[in-house]
C-alpha cells in the first residue's frame, strides 16, 4: 500500500530532471501518473515524444500506472487536452504538478522580446492554462483533497542576475499559488509552491566557473531525487493542513519560506512631505534594508 494509492496525478514536464523524479516517485506511491513533456531542448526548441514515453515505460516497468502526454503547457487549447487525458484514462484527477519549464538566459540589456515572451509564456501562462482546466474539475466534482504543486524557484525569490525573464515568470508562479491558495480552498484544493534546488540539464547551462561553486553535478546531495519527498508529500491527503506556502527542496534540506509581510512601518497623520518623508524611511528602513540577506547577497557576489 501505498501513500498514494488511488490518486491521479499530472505532471508536467515530467520527460526528465525534476519532473521526471516527481512522476516516478508519485507512482511509487500509487499513483497513476500523466507523463506529460513536450521533450524539448533548454530553451524550448526541437520537441521530442521521446523523453514522456521513456518515463511512462520506466514507471510501467516498476509496476507503476503511466500515461504519456505530448501537449504544451504554453498553448491554451492544449493545456485542457492535458487535464482531458487524466479524466479519460484514470477517471479523476486529484494533483496537478507544474514543473515545465525552458530557460533563455541573458542580461536584461542584451534580452530579446521573443526571450521574454517564450520564458513567461512556459513558466507563468502554462502553469495557468493547467490550472484553469484543473480547476474547473475540482470545483465541479467537489470531493475534496485536491493539490495544486507549482514550481518556483530561487532565481525569483532572489533575483538572479542573468534571468530578468525567468525570476519574473517564477516570482508570478508565486502570487498565482497565493491566489489559488485563497481562491480554491472552498472546493477541497491546497496550493503550494516549490522552490528546488538540484543538479539538472538548466543548471548544466550555468557558466562552468559559477557551477563549480554552486554544486558538483554528480553529487547526490544534488539529485533531483530529493525534490520529489516534499512534491510526493504534498500530493497527499494528509499534506490539507498547508495552503498558500514556498517549500523550499534542495539537498537534504526542505525549507519553509515566509510569506511577504511588513517589517517597518512608519506612519503619520497627514500626507507626508518629501523631506519629512525622505528622512523617517531612511532612519527607519535603513538599518534593516541593509543587513537584510538581498544586501547581504549583492556585497558577496
Amino acid at each position: 500500500m501505498g501513500s498514494l494509492d488511488g490518486r491521479v496525478c499530472i505532471v508536467t514536464g515530467a520527460g526528465r530532471g525534476i519532473g521526471r523524479s516527481c512522476a516516478v516517485k508519485l507512482a511509487s506511491e500509487g499513483a497513476a501518473v500523466v507523463v506529460n513533456d513536450l521533450g524539448v531542448a533548454v530553451d524550448g526548441s526541437v520537441p521530442d515524444d521521446a523523453p514522456a514515453n521513456q518515463v511512462v515505460e520506466e514507471i510501467r516497468k516498476l509496476g507503476g500506472k503511466a500515461v504519456a502526454s505530448f501537449d504544451n503547457v504554453a498553448d491554451y487549447d492544449a493545456a485542457e487536452n492535458i487535464v482531458r487525458k487524466a479524466l479519460d484514462e484514470f477517471g479523476r484527477l486529484d494533483v496537478l504538478v507544474n514543473v515545465a519549464g525552458i530557460l533563455r538566459d541573458r542580461m536584461v540589456f542584451n534580452m530579446s522580446e521573443d526571450d521574454w515572451d517564450s520564458v513567461m509564456a512556459v513558466h507563468a501562462k502554462g502553469t495557468f492554462n493547467t490550472t484553469k482546466f484543473a480547476s474547473i474539475y475540482w470545483r465541479q466534482a467537489r470531493e475534496g483533497n485536491y493539490r495544486l504543486i507549482n514550481f518556483t524557484s530561487g532565481s525569483g525569490l532572489f533575483g538572479a542576475p542573468g534571468q530578468p525573464n525567468y525570476a519574473a515568470a517564477k516570482m508570478a508562479i508565486v502570487g498565482f499559488t497565493y491566489s489559488c491558495a485563497n481562491s480554491l480552498a472552498r472546493y477541497g484544493v491546497t496550493s503550494n509552491a516549490i522552490a528546488p534546488g538540484a543538479a539538472t540539464r538548466m543548471t548544466a547551462t550555468v557558466p562552468t566557473e559559477r557551477r563549480r561553486v554552486i554544486m558538483e553535478d554528480d553529487d547526490p546531495v544534488r539529485s533531483p531525487d530529493n525534490v520529489a519527498i516534499p512534491v510526493t508529500y504534498l500530493a497527499g491527503k494528509e499534506s490539507s493542513w498547508m495552503n498558500g506556502w514556498v517549500v523550499g527542496a534542495s539537498g537534504y534540506n526542505i525549507t519553509l519560506y515566509s510569506n511577504p509581510e511588513p517589517i517597518r512601518v512608519i506612519s503619520a497623520n497627514e500626507r507626508w512631505s518629501l523631506a519629512d518623508a525622505g528622512k523617517a524611511m531612511e532612519a527607519s528602513f535603513r538599518a534593516a534594508a541593509e543587513s537584510g540577506t538581498m544586501h547581504q547577497r549583492r556585497q558577496q557576489g
